[in-house]
Protein backbone atom coordinates (compact mmCIF):
# COMPACT_ATOMS: atom_id res chain seq x y z
CA UNK A 1 0.00 0.00 0.00
CA UNK A 2 1.43 3.81 -0.76
CA UNK A 3 2.43 5.51 2.33
CA UNK A 4 0.63 8.42 2.24
CA UNK A 5 -0.16 9.55 5.66
CA UNK A 6 1.60 8.04 8.77
CA UNK A 7 2.03 7.91 12.77
CA UNK A 8 5.65 8.39 14.18
CA UNK A 9 5.65 5.46 17.08
CA UNK A 10 8.74 7.42 18.59
CA UNK A 11 6.99 10.52 18.68
CA UNK A 12 3.62 9.75 19.65
CA UNK A 13 2.11 10.20 23.26
CA UNK A 14 -0.98 8.57 22.77
CA UNK A 15 -3.44 11.54 23.64
CA UNK A 16 -5.62 9.78 20.96
CA UNK A 17 -6.71 13.54 19.28
CA UNK A 18 -6.34 12.16 15.77
CA UNK A 19 -9.12 9.16 17.10
CA UNK A 20 -11.66 11.83 17.66
CA UNK A 21 -11.10 13.48 14.11
CA UNK A 22 -10.69 10.45 12.01
CA UNK A 23 -13.92 9.82 9.90
CA UNK A 24 -13.00 5.71 8.77
CA UNK A 25 -12.25 4.75 12.51
CA UNK A 26 -8.74 4.04 10.80
CA UNK A 27 -6.37 5.07 13.86
CA UNK A 28 -5.98 2.20 16.40
CA UNK A 29 -4.26 1.61 20.00
CA UNK A 30 -4.56 2.25 23.59
CA UNK A 31 -4.79 5.28 25.65
CA UNK A 32 -1.33 6.88 26.13
CA UNK A 33 0.49 4.07 23.72
CA UNK A 34 1.67 4.94 20.15
CA UNK A 35 -1.22 5.14 17.93
CA UNK A 36 -1.25 3.02 14.50
CA UNK A 37 -2.91 3.46 10.88
CA UNK A 38 -4.82 0.36 9.72
CA UNK A 39 -4.07 1.05 6.13
CA UNK A 40 -7.08 -1.11 4.84
CA UNK A 41 -9.31 1.44 6.56
CA UNK A 42 -7.40 4.92 6.11
CA UNK A 43 -9.02 7.19 3.63
CA UNK A 44 -5.90 9.50 3.64
CA UNK A 45 -7.63 12.30 4.34
CA UNK A 46 -4.99 14.30 6.71
CA UNK A 47 -7.12 15.44 9.64
CA UNK A 48 -5.15 13.21 11.90
CA UNK A 49 -2.22 15.45 10.73
CA UNK A 50 -4.05 18.60 11.47
CA UNK A 51 -5.18 17.72 14.85
CA UNK A 52 -1.91 15.75 16.11
CA UNK A 53 -0.79 17.12 19.41
CA UNK A 54 2.26 14.26 19.40
CA UNK A 55 5.52 16.58 18.68
CA UNK A 56 9.24 16.98 18.67
CA UNK A 57 11.01 20.45 18.52
CA UNK A 58 14.03 22.25 18.79
CA UNK A 59 13.41 23.51 21.81
CA UNK A 60 11.90 20.76 23.91
CA UNK A 61 14.00 17.84 22.45
CA UNK A 62 16.84 19.37 21.11
CA UNK A 63 18.33 19.70 17.95
CA UNK A 64 19.41 16.11 17.68
CA UNK A 65 16.16 14.38 18.02
CA UNK A 66 14.94 17.36 15.91
CA UNK A 67 17.26 17.00 12.73
CA UNK A 68 17.35 13.20 12.55
CA UNK A 69 13.22 13.31 12.55
CA UNK A 70 13.77 16.13 9.77
CA UNK A 71 16.19 13.99 7.93
CA UNK A 72 13.82 10.99 8.14
CA UNK A 73 11.29 12.92 6.30
CA UNK A 74 13.13 14.81 3.81
CA UNK A 75 12.19 17.87 5.26
CA UNK A 76 14.13 21.03 4.18
CA UNK A 77 16.78 22.47 6.44
CA UNK A 78 14.66 26.16 6.23
CA UNK A 79 12.62 24.23 8.51
CA UNK A 80 12.19 24.75 12.17
CA UNK A 81 8.97 24.42 13.36
CA UNK A 82 7.31 21.68 15.84
CA UNK A 83 7.37 18.10 13.73
CA UNK A 84 4.10 16.04 14.90
CA UNK A 85 3.67 12.20 14.86
CA UNK A 86 0.80 12.27 12.45
CA UNK A 87 2.04 13.66 9.15
CA UNK A 88 2.27 13.14 5.39
CA UNK A 89 5.29 11.39 3.65
CA UNK A 90 6.49 14.97 1.49
CA UNK A 91 7.86 14.61 -2.10
CA UNK A 92 9.43 17.83 -1.76
CA UNK A 93 12.55 16.05 -3.17
CA UNK A 94 11.25 14.56 -6.48
CA UNK A 95 9.72 18.61 -7.54
CA UNK A 96 13.21 20.19 -6.78
CA UNK A 97 14.54 17.01 -8.43
CA UNK A 98 12.43 17.44 -11.67
CA UNK A 99 13.31 21.64 -11.61
CA UNK A 100 16.86 20.73 -11.71
CA UNK A 101 16.58 17.78 -15.05
CA UNK A 102 16.81 20.23 -18.13
CA UNK A 103 15.30 17.41 -19.90
CA UNK A 104 12.02 18.01 -17.81
CA UNK A 105 9.56 20.88 -18.71
CA UNK A 106 7.80 21.10 -15.07
CA UNK A 107 4.49 22.64 -15.18
CA UNK A 108 2.58 23.91 -11.75
CA UNK A 109 -1.07 23.83 -11.13
CA UNK A 110 -2.81 24.20 -7.67
CA UNK A 111 -6.17 23.78 -6.38
CA UNK A 112 -8.71 26.43 -5.36
CA UNK A 113 -8.39 26.10 -1.63
CA UNK A 114 -4.01 26.37 -1.82
CA UNK A 115 -4.64 30.01 -2.40
CA UNK A 116 -6.71 30.21 0.81
CA UNK A 117 -4.15 29.20 2.98
CA UNK A 118 -0.76 29.75 1.63
CA UNK A 119 -0.51 32.74 2.64
CA UNK A 120 -1.10 32.16 6.28
CA UNK A 121 2.74 30.13 6.42
CA UNK A 122 4.18 33.46 5.59
CA UNK A 123 3.06 35.47 8.86
CA UNK A 124 -0.35 36.79 6.83
CA UNK A 125 -3.95 36.69 8.51
CA UNK A 126 -5.94 33.34 8.40
CA UNK A 127 -7.68 33.18 5.03
CA UNK A 128 -5.96 35.74 3.02
CA UNK A 129 -6.14 35.08 -0.49
CA UNK A 130 -2.58 34.87 -2.56
CA UNK A 131 -3.55 33.89 -6.09
CA UNK A 132 -0.76 36.46 -7.69
CA UNK A 133 1.86 35.96 -5.47
CA UNK A 134 1.00 32.47 -5.73
CA UNK A 135 1.56 32.67 -9.49
CA UNK A 136 4.47 34.72 -8.70
CA UNK A 137 6.19 32.12 -6.48
CA UNK A 138 5.91 29.51 -8.85
CA UNK A 139 7.36 31.01 -11.39
CA UNK A 140 10.42 32.09 -9.35
CA UNK A 141 11.19 28.40 -7.88
CA UNK A 142 11.94 27.95 -11.98
CA UNK A 143 8.29 26.26 -12.95
CA UNK A 144 8.13 26.39 -16.54
CA UNK A 145 4.03 26.76 -17.19
CA UNK A 146 2.16 27.87 -14.43
CA UNK A 147 -1.22 26.42 -14.68
CA UNK A 148 -4.09 26.09 -12.09
CA UNK A 149 -6.73 23.17 -11.24
CA UNK A 150 -9.42 25.82 -10.98
CA UNK A 151 -8.94 25.68 -14.66
CA UNK A 152 -10.17 22.23 -14.65
CA UNK A 153 -12.83 23.11 -11.89
CA UNK A 154 -14.68 24.57 -14.70
CA UNK A 155 -14.27 21.40 -16.90
CA UNK A 156 -15.20 19.41 -14.14
CA UNK A 157 -18.47 20.96 -14.39
CA UNK A 158 -19.20 20.81 -17.90
CA UNK A 159 -18.69 17.14 -18.30
CA UNK A 160 -20.58 16.46 -14.45
CA UNK A 161 -23.15 19.06 -15.20
CA UNK A 162 -23.30 17.26 -18.51
CA UNK A 163 -24.01 13.84 -17.25
CA UNK A 164 -26.00 14.82 -14.44
CA UNK A 165 -28.60 15.98 -17.17
CA UNK A 166 -28.03 12.79 -18.96
CA UNK A 167 -28.97 10.82 -15.89
CA UNK A 168 -31.89 12.67 -15.20
CA UNK A 169 -33.60 13.44 -18.92
CA UNK A 170 -32.94 10.07 -20.15
CA UNK A 171 -32.66 7.66 -17.18
CA UNK A 172 -29.00 6.54 -17.91
CA UNK A 173 -27.10 5.86 -15.39
CA UNK A 174 -27.98 5.59 -11.20
CA UNK A 175 -29.58 8.10 -9.64
CA UNK A 176 -28.65 10.17 -7.44
CA UNK A 177 -25.35 10.85 -8.68
CA UNK A 178 -22.82 11.38 -6.15
CA UNK A 179 -19.86 13.98 -7.38
CA UNK A 180 -16.73 12.25 -7.46
CA UNK A 181 -14.03 15.25 -6.76
CA UNK A 182 -12.82 13.92 -3.34
CA UNK A 183 -10.69 11.11 -3.23
CA UNK A 184 -10.62 10.57 0.03
CA UNK A 185 -14.81 10.14 -0.46
CA UNK A 186 -14.33 7.98 -3.23
CA UNK A 187 -12.06 5.90 -1.28
CA UNK A 188 -14.52 5.62 1.35
CA UNK A 189 -17.40 4.43 -1.07
CA UNK A 190 -15.06 1.80 -2.85
CA UNK A 191 -14.04 -0.31 0.28
CA UNK A 192 -17.27 0.04 2.22
CA UNK A 193 -19.79 0.26 -0.19
CA UNK A 194 -18.80 -1.29 -3.31
CA UNK A 195 -22.03 -2.23 -4.51
CA UNK A 196 -23.24 1.67 -4.58
CA UNK A 197 -20.10 2.76 -6.80
CA UNK A 198 -22.50 2.95 -10.22
CA UNK A 199 -24.02 6.49 -8.02
CA UNK A 200 -20.79 8.40 -8.26
CA UNK A 201 -20.38 10.31 -11.05
CA UNK A 202 -17.74 8.68 -13.85
CA UNK A 203 -15.66 12.27 -13.89
CA UNK A 204 -12.22 12.50 -12.71
CA UNK A 205 -11.58 14.58 -10.11
CA UNK A 206 -10.17 18.22 -10.90
CA UNK A 207 -6.67 17.06 -10.22
CA UNK A 208 -6.69 14.30 -12.55
CA UNK A 209 -8.22 16.03 -15.48
CA UNK A 210 -5.76 18.78 -15.44
CA UNK A 211 -2.86 16.52 -15.64
CA UNK A 212 -4.28 14.47 -18.29
CA UNK A 213 -5.09 17.85 -20.16
CA UNK A 214 -1.47 19.50 -19.29
CA UNK A 215 -0.18 16.31 -21.43
CA UNK A 216 -2.20 16.34 -24.06
CA UNK A 217 -3.44 19.75 -25.47
CA UNK A 218 -1.06 21.42 -23.53
CA UNK A 219 1.88 19.73 -25.01
CA UNK A 220 0.03 20.23 -28.43
CA UNK A 221 -0.31 23.70 -27.81
CA UNK A 222 3.20 24.29 -26.82
CA UNK A 223 4.77 22.07 -28.85
CA UNK A 224 6.14 19.80 -26.01
CA UNK A 225 6.73 15.83 -26.42
CA UNK A 226 4.38 15.13 -23.31
CA UNK A 227 7.14 12.37 -22.15
CA UNK A 228 9.30 15.10 -20.84
CA UNK A 229 6.13 17.04 -19.37
CA UNK A 230 6.94 16.46 -15.58
CA UNK A 231 3.28 17.67 -13.60
CA UNK A 232 3.38 18.91 -10.16
CA UNK A 233 0.24 19.59 -8.08
CA UNK A 234 0.00 21.52 -5.37
CA UNK A 235 -3.40 20.45 -2.92
CA UNK A 236 -5.17 20.94 -0.08
CA UNK A 237 -5.52 17.66 0.30
CA UNK A 238 -3.05 14.49 1.57
CA UNK A 239 -5.27 11.80 -0.43
CA UNK A 240 -4.31 13.24 -3.71
CA UNK A 241 -1.25 11.82 -3.22
CA UNK A 242 -2.71 8.61 -3.25
CA UNK A 243 -5.26 9.21 -6.34
CA UNK A 244 -2.30 10.75 -8.66
CA UNK A 245 -0.61 7.12 -8.07
CA UNK A 246 -3.70 4.95 -9.43
CA UNK A 247 -3.24 2.58 -12.52
CA UNK A 248 -6.05 4.22 -13.95
CA UNK A 249 -4.94 7.45 -14.24
CA UNK A 250 -2.38 7.37 -17.38
CA UNK A 251 -5.21 8.53 -19.91
CA UNK A 252 -2.36 10.92 -21.72
CA UNK A 253 -0.71 7.30 -21.97
CA UNK A 254 1.57 8.62 -19.35
CA UNK A 255 1.22 9.19 -15.11
CA UNK A 256 -1.09 12.31 -15.86
CA UNK A 257 0.38 14.03 -12.52
CA UNK A 258 3.78 13.04 -11.51
CA UNK A 259 4.04 14.20 -8.33
CA UNK A 260 1.66 16.21 -5.51
CA UNK A 261 2.40 17.67 -2.65
CA UNK A 262 0.59 19.90 0.00
CA UNK A 263 -0.38 23.66 0.63
CA UNK A 264 2.72 23.37 3.51
CA UNK A 265 5.25 21.99 1.20
CA UNK A 266 4.85 24.48 -1.07
CA UNK A 267 5.06 26.53 1.71
CA UNK A 268 8.61 24.91 2.27
CA UNK A 269 9.86 24.87 -1.25
CA UNK A 270 9.63 28.78 -1.03
CA UNK A 271 11.22 29.31 2.53
CA UNK A 272 14.02 26.55 1.16
CA UNK A 273 14.42 28.79 -2.14
CA UNK A 274 15.31 31.87 -0.24
CA UNK A 275 12.19 33.73 -1.94
CA UNK A 276 10.69 36.42 -0.20
CA UNK A 277 6.97 35.77 -0.55
CA UNK A 278 5.91 39.37 0.91
CA UNK A 279 7.59 41.08 -1.45
CA UNK A 280 6.73 38.67 -4.86
CA UNK A 281 4.59 40.95 -6.92
CA UNK A 282 1.02 39.69 -8.73
CA UNK A 283 1.10 37.90 -11.60
CA UNK A 284 -1.19 36.12 -13.65
CA UNK A 285 -1.62 31.83 -14.95
CA UNK A 286 -0.22 30.77 -18.05
CA UNK A 287 -2.72 30.28 -20.88
CA UNK A 288 -5.01 28.82 -22.10
CA UNK A 289 -5.00 26.32 -18.89
CA UNK A 290 -5.00 28.95 -16.44
CA UNK A 291 -8.02 31.05 -16.68
CA UNK A 292 -11.19 30.34 -14.46
CA UNK A 293 -14.04 31.71 -13.35
CA UNK A 294 -16.04 32.08 -10.29
CA UNK A 295 -17.59 28.80 -9.84
CA UNK A 296 -14.12 27.26 -10.08
CA UNK A 297 -13.29 29.08 -7.29
CA UNK A 298 -15.55 28.13 -5.02
CA UNK A 299 -14.98 23.95 -5.81
CA UNK A 300 -12.76 24.32 -2.61
CA UNK A 301 -15.69 25.02 0.01
CA UNK A 302 -18.69 22.68 0.81
CA UNK A 303 -21.35 23.29 -1.65
CA UNK A 304 -19.42 24.53 -3.89
CA UNK A 305 -19.23 22.01 -6.54
CA UNK A 306 -22.87 21.53 -6.01
CA UNK A 307 -23.35 25.58 -6.29
CA UNK A 308 -21.84 25.95 -9.22
CA UNK A 309 -23.32 22.62 -11.03
CA UNK A 310 -26.27 24.12 -10.57
CA UNK A 311 -25.40 27.59 -12.42
CA UNK A 312 -24.19 25.85 -15.26
CA UNK A 313 -26.70 23.24 -15.22
CA UNK A 314 -29.67 25.13 -15.33
CA UNK A 315 -28.33 27.34 -18.17
CA UNK A 316 -28.28 24.23 -20.02
CA UNK A 317 -31.44 22.64 -19.11
CA UNK A 318 -33.68 25.93 -19.60
CA UNK A 319 -31.44 27.76 -22.39
CA UNK A 320 -31.95 31.05 -20.33
CA UNK A 321 -29.75 32.95 -17.83
CA UNK A 322 -30.11 31.83 -14.35
CA UNK A 323 -31.86 34.22 -12.38
CA UNK A 324 -29.57 34.23 -9.33
CA UNK A 325 -25.91 33.16 -9.71
CA UNK A 326 -25.53 32.58 -5.81
CA UNK A 327 -27.06 29.71 -4.31
CA UNK A 328 -26.89 29.91 -0.62
CA UNK A 329 -29.54 26.78 0.35
CA UNK A 330 -26.32 24.80 -0.70
CA UNK A 331 -24.32 26.68 1.04
CA UNK A 332 -23.20 25.72 5.15
CA UNK A 333 -20.97 24.01 7.32
CA UNK A 334 -20.39 20.42 8.36
CA UNK A 335 -23.17 18.04 8.44
CA UNK A 336 -25.70 16.99 6.03
CA UNK A 337 -28.39 19.73 4.43
CA UNK A 338 -30.41 19.30 1.33
CA UNK A 339 -32.59 21.89 -0.99
CA UNK A 340 -35.08 21.26 -3.86
CA UNK A 341 -33.73 23.70 -6.59
CA UNK A 342 -36.51 24.70 -9.59
CA UNK A 343 -34.57 24.39 -13.07
CA UNK A 344 -36.93 25.15 -15.67
CA UNK A 345 -39.93 22.69 -15.59
CA UNK A 346 -37.47 20.32 -13.16
CA UNK A 347 -37.60 20.19 -9.32
CA UNK A 348 -33.85 18.98 -8.67
CA UNK A 349 -33.47 17.58 -5.32
CA UNK A 350 -30.06 18.00 -4.03
CA UNK A 351 -28.06 16.66 -1.13
CA UNK A 352 -24.71 18.16 0.29
CA UNK A 353 -22.77 16.13 2.94
CA UNK A 354 -19.60 17.90 4.63
CA UNK A 355 -17.58 15.59 7.28
CA UNK A 356 -16.98 11.59 5.55
CA UNK A 357 -18.77 10.84 8.90
CA UNK A 358 -22.02 12.27 8.17
CA UNK A 359 -22.19 9.99 4.97
CA UNK A 360 -22.85 6.57 6.15
CA UNK A 361 -26.51 7.76 7.17
CA UNK A 362 -27.09 8.70 3.65
CA UNK A 363 -25.73 5.36 2.14
CA UNK A 364 -27.51 3.24 4.74
CA UNK A 365 -30.71 5.36 3.33
CA UNK A 366 -29.66 5.03 -0.10
CA UNK A 367 -29.66 0.79 0.51
CA UNK A 368 -32.84 1.22 2.10
CA UNK A 369 -34.70 3.32 -0.97
CA UNK A 370 -34.97 6.28 1.19
CA UNK A 371 -32.96 8.88 -1.14
CA UNK A 372 -35.08 7.99 -4.30
CA UNK A 373 -36.16 11.22 -4.97
CA UNK A 374 -32.42 12.87 -4.95
CA UNK A 375 -30.75 14.02 -8.01
CA UNK A 376 -27.31 14.80 -7.00
CA UNK A 377 -25.43 14.54 -3.65
CA UNK A 378 -21.93 16.06 -3.09
CA UNK A 379 -19.82 14.72 -0.56
CA UNK A 380 -16.83 16.05 0.87
CA UNK A 381 -14.38 14.55 3.55
CA UNK A 382 -12.89 16.99 5.44
CA UNK A 383 -15.36 19.29 7.53
CA UNK A 384 -16.17 22.52 5.71
CA UNK A 385 -14.63 20.99 2.31
CA UNK A 386 -10.64 21.81 0.96
CA UNK A 387 -9.59 24.66 2.76
CA UNK A 388 -10.09 22.81 5.87
CA UNK A 389 -7.91 19.86 4.36
CA UNK A 390 -5.41 17.57 5.70
CA UNK A 391 -2.93 19.45 3.68
CA UNK A 392 -3.37 23.28 4.62
CA UNK A 393 -1.39 25.02 6.99
CA UNK A 394 -1.17 23.44 10.43
CA UNK A 395 -3.45 25.05 12.98
CA UNK A 396 -1.30 24.61 16.11
CA UNK A 397 -4.39 26.42 18.50
CA UNK A 398 -7.64 25.03 18.31
CA UNK A 399 -8.85 28.03 19.32
CA UNK A 400 -7.82 29.46 15.26
CA UNK A 401 -9.56 26.48 13.93
CA UNK A 402 -13.23 27.94 13.96
CA UNK A 403 -11.35 30.95 12.75
CA UNK A 404 -9.26 30.12 9.85
CA UNK A 405 -12.27 27.67 8.23
CA UNK A 406 -14.47 30.93 8.48
CA UNK A 407 -11.93 33.40 6.94
CA UNK A 408 -11.24 30.98 4.45
CA UNK A 409 -14.47 30.23 3.19
CA UNK A 410 -15.43 34.08 3.14
CA UNK A 411 -11.99 34.48 1.11
CA UNK A 412 -13.33 31.83 -1.23
CA UNK A 413 -17.08 33.71 -1.68
CA UNK A 414 -15.29 37.09 -2.20
CA UNK A 415 -13.30 35.96 -4.85
CA UNK A 416 -15.92 34.70 -6.73
CA UNK A 417 -17.96 37.53 -6.54
CA UNK A 418 -14.94 39.65 -7.42
CA UNK A 419 -14.46 37.46 -10.99
CA UNK A 420 -16.20 38.92 -13.62
CA UNK A 421 -17.32 35.49 -14.87
CA UNK A 422 -19.08 33.28 -12.54
CA UNK A 423 -20.29 30.45 -14.68
CA UNK A 424 -18.14 27.57 -16.01
CA UNK A 425 -19.65 27.26 -19.60
CA UNK A 426 -18.60 31.01 -20.08
CA UNK A 427 -14.90 30.56 -19.58
CA UNK A 428 -13.20 31.40 -22.59
CA UNK A 429 -10.11 28.93 -22.22
CA UNK A 430 -13.26 26.21 -21.54
CA UNK A 431 -14.78 27.71 -24.79
CA UNK A 432 -11.43 27.14 -26.90
CA UNK A 433 -10.43 23.35 -25.47
CA UNK A 434 -13.81 22.08 -26.52
CA UNK A 435 -13.60 23.73 -30.14
CA UNK A 436 -10.07 22.43 -30.81
CA UNK A 437 -9.36 19.66 -29.05
CA UNK A 438 -12.41 17.94 -27.01
CA UNK A 439 -15.32 18.54 -29.09
CA UNK A 440 -18.14 18.07 -26.65
CA UNK A 441 -18.93 17.61 -23.18
CA UNK A 442 -19.27 13.20 -22.89
CA UNK A 443 -17.65 12.85 -26.74
CA UNK A 444 -15.42 10.46 -27.04
CA UNK A 445 -12.16 12.34 -26.41
CA UNK A 446 -13.53 13.75 -23.08
CA UNK A 447 -14.55 10.14 -22.23
CA UNK A 448 -10.99 8.76 -22.53
CA UNK A 449 -9.50 11.90 -20.83
CA UNK A 450 -11.84 12.95 -18.38
CA UNK A 451 -13.37 10.17 -17.01
CA UNK A 452 -12.72 7.06 -14.99
CA UNK A 453 -14.28 3.85 -13.70
CA UNK A 454 -14.42 2.65 -9.81
CA UNK A 455 -13.14 -0.23 -8.09
CA UNK A 456 -14.73 -2.42 -5.62
CA UNK A 457 -12.38 -3.02 -3.30
CA UNK A 458 -8.85 -1.22 -2.32
CA UNK A 459 -7.45 -0.02 -5.72
CA UNK A 460 -4.37 -0.56 -6.88
CA UNK A 461 -1.34 1.79 -7.29
CA UNK A 462 1.54 1.81 -9.59
CA UNK A 463 3.62 1.47 -6.05
CA UNK A 464 1.36 -1.70 -5.67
Amino acid sequence: MMRVVEIDKNICTGCQECTKVCPAYAIEGNPGEPQTINVEKCVMCGQCVQKCKSYVSIVTHGYDAYNKVKKERGIPDCVNEPLFAAHNVTHIGEVKKALADPTKVVMASAAPAVRTGLAEEFGYKLGTLSNGKMAAAFRALGFDFIYDVNFAADLTIMEEGSELIQRVTTGKGKLPMFTSCCPAWVTFMERNYPDLTDHLSSCKSPQQMQGAVQKTFGADVNKLKKKDIFNVSVMPCTCKEYECSREEMNASGERDIDVVITTRELAWLIKDAGIDFKKLPEEDFDSPLGGFTGAAEIFGVTGGVMEAALRTGYELITKKSIPAVEIPSVRGGEGFRSADIQVGDLTLRVGVVSGLKHVVQVLEDLKAGKMNDYHIIEVMTCPVGCVSGGGQPKLLMDTDRETAYKNRTGATYKMDEALPLRKSHDNPEIKKIYKEFLTAPLGEKSHHLLHTHYKKGRAKTIND
